[in-house]
């Protein structure tokens, strides 16, 4: 008799339905397990025999065999340990089988039969509800996997905990969902002295998700504007917030199964891995760029990242997607970010200041921010400098809009381009626009085409740069509550790429 157990495999964000297969033959005693098994998977025998002796239930002197189909599937990680042991006891008529084939289970056990919390459990409840299974995880991981509304979750503690509840004497409750995080920041705008233009421009990249590279000396408050970014943005949709947290629940980033609705807010620090940004290592994990999925991507000292990990940032800017090519698999996540940027004008970050300037002035910027490929320039649709702020001004009173005042007009254009772009759930904000739709949406008036053509001529735009300014122009008119986009939103558009060339 073969009895059958479901599990998961992932590759990305999507979790692939694995049949756990389990015979009890005749023949020498042995305990193996086939289907290509990584070493984690490899050893969960020992741990399944050992939890088994804690529950003094002995395994039979026969040979067990356990397969995971489909066998040319890569299986990793140690979420196999519980679906191999219900199987098992499956086979061994502990336990019902016709129960078990109804259910996916994930979790690891430890050598007492306990459940140990594993990465994953919010894909897995998204493939049970597709499959139109129950889900079976550890008691950690319910609150995390309960947020699938549409199949019905189990959380058990122990290995003991699964057998009762199979065998009817002690059933176990559904999870309830864990309570969404409300991430307070007590950061404000308006505690950033001047930099009213810098300000504008930060308003202007959260309304439309619009790319930010900000250059200035050191101590202008360039980092400090950025970190004040989250303050400033809406609160993610429960679509958002549930596809973000997939990806946060497979780097194992969720606390007690909470979801945030509170964006993202990812800064790597310069001396980062390609595979850190982008995302690989072993299993292919999501890289920053995923982790800041529908949220900001703070890159400081931007032009001290390694070239390649620059390089590779260019692709996924455009698609919004990133596949991490391996030899025996292809991972794909999303990578939808708001990326800002932070450079100071040259190595020694004293170019601007006549007074400090070191005598390799202006070649050292040239130099410095020549490690910023023009592609990748091309990519930012803003570009600002940031100029150093005066000692007197520090003592002024605070002055400007504060972070909630900024964040009510951002929500406010953010549901224009949310009902415009209604019925195409691909496209989310006015970055996203492009081909037919931007010329429907961003077109603007006689003056303004005449003013956009002018300044396309005059500094050398290119196509790229032509319809990135368009998108700008569409944002500011947006928050300017204007249907039409007129001359005014394409001035103030094209003046801010143009401040650091075309």
């Amino acid at each position: 008799m073969v009895a059958r157990a479901y599990t998961v495999a992932f590759e990305g964000v999507d979790a692939k339905l694995v049949e756990v297969q389990c015979a009890v033959s005749a023949g020498l005693p042995s305990f193996s397990i086939v289907g290509l098994p990584d070493k984690a998977v490899s050893e969960a025998r020992d741990r399944v025999r050992a939890a088994l002796s804690a529950m003094a239930l002995a395994l039979p002197s026969r040979r067990i065999t356990i397969n995971l189909s489909p066998a040319d599937m890569p299986k990793e990680g140690s979420h196999f340990d519980l679906p191999i042991a219900m199987a098992l006891l499956a086979a061994l008529d502990v336990i019902p089988t016709d129960d078990v084939e109804q259910t996916v289970a994930l979790g690891e056990m430890s050598l007492d039969g306990s459940l140990v919390p594993v990465i994953g459990a919010l894909p897995a409840a998204m493939a049970a509800s597709q499959a139109d299974r129950a889900l079976l995880c550890p008691k950690a991981c319910g609150a995390e996997a309960a947020w699938v509304g549409d199949t019905q979750v189990l959380a058990a503690g122990s290995l003991a905990d699964v057998v009762r509840h199979y065998t009817g004497q002690s059933p176990l409750a559904p999870a309830d969902p864990g309570e969404v995080r409300v991430d307070p920041t007590a950061r404000d705008l308006r505690d950033v002295k001047g930099q009213e233009r810098a300000k504008r421009a930060l308003e202007i990249a959260a309304a439309g998700r619009h790319h930010l590279l900000m250059t200035g000396p050191p101590g202008s408050g360039k980092s400090m504007m950025a970190a004040r970014m989250p303050g400033i943005l809406p609160p993610m949709t429960p679509a958002e917030a549930l596809e973000t947290s997939m990806i946060h629940s497979l780097a194992g980033l969720l606390n007690e199964g909470g979801i945030s609705r509170t964006r993202p807010f990812r800064e790597p620090h310069h001396t980062a891995s390609m595979a850190a940004i982008v995302g690989g290592g072993r299993g292919a994990k999501p890289g920053e760029i995923s982790l800041a999925h529908n949220g900001v991507l703070f890159m400081d000292e931007f032009p001290e990242f390694p070239r390649t990990v620059l390089e590779t940032l260019r692709q996924p800017i455009e698609t919004g997607e990133v596949v991490v090519a391996r030899a025996n698999a292809h991972m794909r996540y999303p990578c939808k970010f708001l990326l800002v940027a932070a450079a100071n004008p040259c190595k020694c970050g004293q170019m601007t200041d006549p007074a400090l300037a070191c005598s390799r002035a202006p070649n050292c910027g040239a130099d410095y921010l020549g490690r910023i490929s023009g592609p990748l320039m091309d990519r930012f649709d803003l570009r600002i400098e940031v100029p150093p702020v005066a000692y007197t001004d520090l003592d002024l009173p605070d002055s400007g809009d504060t972070s909630a005042q900024v964040a009510g007009r951002v929500a406010t254009a953010r549901a224009v381009q949310t009902a415009r772009f209604e019925g195409t759930p691909e496209l989310r904000c006015n970055a996203d626009a492009e081909g037919q739709m931007l010329e429907e949406i961003a077109t603007p008036d006689a003056e303004g085409r005449d003013l956009l053509q002018r300044a396309a001529e005059k500094f050398r735009l290119t196509a790229r740069g032509y319809h990135r300014v368009l998108r700008v122009a569409r944002t500011i008119a947006d928050l300017d509550g204007s249907e039409q986009v007129r001359r005014p939103h394409v001035a103030e558009a094209a003046s801010f790429r143009l401040m650091t060339g075309s």
